[in-house]
C-alpha cells in the first residue's frame, strides 16, 4: 500500500467481505437452498434432510447477537470522537435500513419481491433471533 486511499479502499473490502457479504450469503441459504423445489437436480432421489437441518442451523441468529453498528457494552471506547463516529455509523445503517424498506414498497421495482411478493431484506443490517433472513452480525463465526 502506497498511501491511506488505499488502506481504506483494502479495510472497506475486508469489512465488506466479512460482515454484510458474508451475512447476505449465510442467512439467505435456507430460503432458497432449503426448499427443494429450488434444487430440482436433488429431487430425483430422497431428499437430504441432513443438508437440509444443516442449511436451517446455518442460517439462524442466535438470541444474544450483536449487529453490525451495535455494542453489547456500553463502555467500549473512552475516546469520544471514536464514540461519536460509532454512533453516526448506527445512524447510517438504520438509514440504509429505511432505503431497503422504501424500495420493496416502490412499485416500478418489480425485481425487488418477485412474483410470490417477499421483501429482500438479506442486507437489512439488524435482526431479531431465529431465522428472518437478515442481519448482518458484529462477527462472524465459520
Amino acid at each position: 500500500m502506497e498511501n491511506r486511499e488505499e488502506l481504506i479502499e483494502s479495510c472497506t473490502t475486508m469489512i465488506w467481505i466479512a460482515s454484510a457479504l458474508h451475512a447476505a450469503t449465510n442467512f439467505g441459504q435456507y430460503t432458497y437452498s432449503g426448499y427443494m423445489p429450488n434444487r430440482p437436480t436433488n429431487s430425483r432421489r430422497f431428499m437430504p434432510v441432513l443438508v437440509i437441518s444443516l442449511i436451517e442451523v446455518l442460517s439462524m441468529h442466535s438470541s444474544d447477537e450483536v449487529y453490525l453498528g451495535q455494542r453489547d457494552t456500553a463502555e467500549w471506547t473512552v475516546d469520544l470522537a471514536a464514540a461519536a463516529a460509532f454512533e453516526r455509523f448506527g445512524k447510517a445503517l438504520a438509514e440504509v435500513e429505511e432505503r431497503i424498506v422504501e424500495r420493496n414498497r416502490e412499485e416500478k421495482l418489480r425485481n425487488r419481491h418477485g412474483p410470490v411478493k417477499i421483501p429482500y431484506t438479506l442486507l437489512f443490517p439488524s435482526s431479531g433471533a431465529g431465522m428472518t433472513g437478515k442481519g448482518i452480525p458484529n462477527s462472524i463465526t465459520i
